[in-house]
């Protein structure tokens, strides 16, 4: 597993640009934020990837709760994805966090169960 990374941090930006940022779709950040910040397994994705179905379906095998967070498909609500992918630094869905730490996309999450590093990050 590739060590987990912290959740994107403020890089050097204009004060403009950050405040661009950080109001656009804002009420979509702070939903994903809370849940990030309360639940031990957040997944967020899109309807249609199969990516997203298989990184469900493996936490599920393993037993392992998750809070699932859907934000359009593939023909919707492409900007609240985006604006997503600007707060978590992340380029693609889905998006796992665990206890905070946004540990990846499907792969990561795999080898993370195979590995057993996720259930050791759960405690």
């Amino acid at each position: 597993m590739t060590t987990p990374r912290p959740l994107h941090s403020q890089d050097k930006r204009s004060p403009a640009v950050a405040e661009a940022m950080a109001g656009f779709h804002r009420d979509i950040v702070d939903q994903v934020r809370t849940a990030v910040e309360r639940d031990p397994v957040v997944v967020v994705g899109m309807a249609q990837n199969p990516f997203v179905k298989k990184v469900r379906d493996a936490l599920t095998q393993a037993g392992i709760q998750f809070t699932y967070l859907e934000y359009g498909s593939y023909f919707g609500q492409w900007k609240q994805r985006l604006a997503i992918k600007m707060w978590s630094g992340w380029p693609t869905f889905p998006q796992v966090f665990v206890r905070g730490v946004l540990i990846g996309g499907f792969d990561d999450t795999r080898k993370a169960l195979e590995d057993g590093s996720l259930k050791k990050l759960l405690g």
